[in-house]
Formats: structure tokens, sequence, C-alpha cells
């Protein structure tokens, strides 16, 4: 995908992404692990922002829903399980 900085807001943040992925019990490495090797790619129909679908190291293949700062640079909305 080309992205090398992930944007992430503090832990703590009750209205940051780390929030959100933590609501779908996903931590912020799984979120990287499928941003890292993207099975696919699309856009979310709620949301209209780009997503993308993969597998986690612990085996969980999930959507990620984020928004691209820059060529370089992503900020993860949120994330959730999918059926494959």
């Amino acid at each position: 995908m080309g992205y090398s900085t992930i944007n992430w807001d503090m832990d703590d943040d009750p209205d940051g992404n780390v929030q959100h992925i933590a609501q779908h019990d996903l931590t912020k490495e799984e979120v990287e692990d499928a941003l890292a090797e993207p099975e696919g790619r699309s856009t979310s129909r709620s949301s209209g922002l780009p997503i993308i679908f993969g597998t986690t190291s612990t085996g969980r293949f999930i959507a990620v829903v984020f928004q691209e700062i820059d060529n370089e640079t992503i900020k993860p909305v949120t994330a959730f399980d999918i059926d494959e």
C-alpha cells in the first residue's frame, strides 16, 4: 500500500481511533497487521472513506476504515471483524 506512517490518537482519548477499534476488541497491532498486507480495498458504504481488508497475526479477518492524510500517512478511523 505504500503508507509509512499510521497516525494514532492517544490511547486514553475516549473519542479517538484507538478506542473505536477497542470497541471491536481489536488492538493497534492487529490493525497495523492488516494495513501492512491488505488483501483488498474498497470504499466504506457508510462514510465514503477508504477501507481495506486484511488478516491479523492473530488470524482475524478485519476491515479497517481510514483517512488518507497524504501519500505516506493514514489515520485509522475504526476497524472490525468481517465475514470472508
